[in-house]
């Protein structure tokens, strides 16, 4: 990566771009960089020429917004520092899980290399955060398993929620209220009729029950087949 000091902002505009692009294919427009930063429009034209210029991001006029290698590297620096702050918030300072991600915002940015390290030897180098989302390694592997939307899947498939959206607040604390939570075993048992809400059985055999889910919280809910047990490595980005 090239030798230079990252402002706070072009740290946010990396991870954001990173984060956008990591359970799915389709690349960041210039629009929904500025919805997912709460900037004008304006600005993030300017930082995205900046990033540009300091060799972060490729980027057309009116096309998306893609990280270059050094990009890549930094905006997983800043993954790995957010997750491992997220997870330290949970499980030793009794933060629930949707208020973590506002703190985390703020120190990610305050803390040394160091500090960040000796959190990961603490915390048993966890390879996850309280969402599910991986968190990569020191040398920049990331560890993330094959897992689909359950909006997405067929009748029948059943498996392990890996992964719970932390997009929204609010939809996390109506998960926490309903006992929906990482790794509990689900079932796709099918959707009520003329477009309704998707019927999902939650929980082990014998001790399941039947729960349905609205639109927004079933894209929001990520799982694993019980058929795939091993995760996918990403190279080093």
């Amino acid at each position: 990566m090239k030798t230079f000091t990252p402002s706070s902002s072009i740290e946010d505009y990396v991870k954001v771009i990173y984060s956008f692009t990591e359970w799915q294919d389709k690349p960041i427009t210039s629009s929904q960089l500025a919805t997912r930063l709460g900037v004008a429009n304006s600005s993030v034209s300017e930082m995205v020429r900046k990033l540009k210029d300091q060799g972060l991001v490729d980027h057309r006029p009116y096309g998306a917004v893609t990280l270059t290698q050094d990009g890549i590297q930094l905006a997983l620096a800043m993954v790995r520092r957010h997750r491992l702050i997220e997870t330290f918030l949970v499980r030793e300072m009794g933060y629930r899980w949707d208020e973590v991600h506002d703190e985390a915002e703020m120190l990610e940015h305050a803390v040394s290399d160091t500090f960040i390290e000796r959190l990961a030897a603490k915390l048993g180098h966890p390879d996850r955060d309280p969402h599910g989302d991986p968190i990569p390694a020191a040398n920049g592997h990331v560890q993330r398993p094959t897992a689909h939307r359950i909006a997405d899947l067929d009748p029948g498939h059943t498996g392990r929620i890996t992964r719970i959206s932390d997009e929204n607040p609010e939809l996390l604390r109506y998960l926490a209220a309903e006992g929906i939570t990482l790794d509990l075993p689900v079932e796709v048992v099918g959707r009520k009729p003329f477009g309704g809400a998707l019927v999902v059985r939650l929980g082990e055999a014998g001790n399941s029950r039947n729960v349905d889910l609205a639109e927004e919280v079933a894209t929001a809910l990520w799982v694993v087949s019980d058929a795939t047990h091993e995760g996918c490595l990403l190279a080093d980005s």
